[in-house]
């Protein structure tokens, strides 16, 4: 088998395994992988796999010194993932222990990003797609467009949801009475969602809306999406608007909100940015913080605290000042 051979065969295990973002990402770090065997003398297409050998993990680490430490290690990962599936499948002899001990000792650990969003936007962009519900609209489908998007936004916002989440939301999986959800989260782990009283309103004048075309298809309302398409492509029936859509949804809107030079200054993962340091401003508790963004570790709760210090300086000043 040739090494090309072998990175396909391993990208295509890739994609039936993990998400349509991570298999992105691992096609790009085995572009860069098969530019640097070629331009160590090893072209993967000619290349018989048995010519691959450990020492290309320094080839890819001495590469990536370019990049940041996050790619650097996302890169590595993958990398890693190619001679695992390599031994995993008998394809060659490879010396694992050794593999990830030349990564271990040349790779950067990554630093730690500290969120950043404008904070002061979003609430403008918030108040705005409250203000959609009574927005003159020219047709029922422009008007159920934008009481879908005011209750996206402000779900968004008030549940620290992550965008595949809210669009693979169903109305089954919500309890109306308690203002609750159960939902399959990130790594595929149940989690309890918890609706503020303003992101359960705007759901239910978006879905009181839709009611007509939910009664039309026959189906089982509990399966039917809470956010879905309305798009000609789609006609009368219900289906769930994708993560591409979910986005499209924040920048159009931000773009009416706040201009075309803030587009891109606000994403989906933003409002969730949001969701966690309200909660910490409004508390000081990071483990209630972790719980509510559904955190697995507190570390990465530990990253939104520096964003309360304005309020420090505030309160600073009332003292000192």
């Amino acid at each position: 088998m040739k090494i090309q051979a072998c990175i396909q065969n391993y990208l295509n295990s890739v994609k039936l395994s993990r998400s349509a973002n991570t298999f992105r990402t691992y096609a790009n770090a085995m572009r860069l992988f098969s530019d640097v065997l070629a331009k160590n003398g090893l072209d993967p297409k000619s290349a018989d796999l048995s010519e691959l050998t450990e020492d290309a993990v320094i080839w890819m680490a001495t590469a990536l010194k370019d990049f940041s430490s996050a790619t650097e290690q996302v890169y590595m990962t993958a990398t890693v993932g190619l001679y695992e599936f390599i031994a995993g499948e008998n394809l060659a002899q490879i010396n694992l222990p050794r593999v990830r001990l030349l990564i271990k000792q040349r790779t950067r650990k990554p630093g730690v990003r500290l969120p950043q969003f404008p904070k002061a936007d979003i609430e403008k962009v918030l108040d705005y797609a409250e203000n959609l519900s009574s927005k003159p609209t020219e047709s029922v489908e422009e008007r159920l467009i934008n009481l879908r998007d005011r209750a996206f936004l402000i779900t968004l916002a008030d549940t620290g949801l992550r965008v595949h989440e809210a669009c693979k939301l169903r109305r089954g999986n919500i309890d109306w009475h308690e203002s609750r959800a159960l939902i399959i989260g990130k790594g595929n782990k149940e989690a309890v969602l918890r609706f503020s009283k303003r992101s359960i309103k705007a759901m239910r004048d978006y879905l009181q809306s839709r009611s007509e075309l939910d009664g039309v298809g026959g189906k089982a309302l509990a399966s039917l999406p809470v956010f879905a398409r309305h798009d000609k492509a789609v006609g009368k029936k219900i289906k769930p608007i994708s993560t591409t859509t979910g986005r499209a949804i924040v920048r159009d809107r931000v773009r009416e909100c706040l201009g075309e030079d803030a587009v891109g200054t606000i994403t989906p993962h933003s409002f969730r940015h949001y969701f966690v340091t309200t909660i910490l401003g409004s508390t000081g508790n990071l483990k209630l913080a972790q719980v509510l963004a559904r955190h697995t570790n507190i570390a990465v709760t530990q990253r939104y605290s520096h964003l309360a210090d304005d309020e420090l300086d505030k309160k600073y000043q009332e003292i000192f000042g």
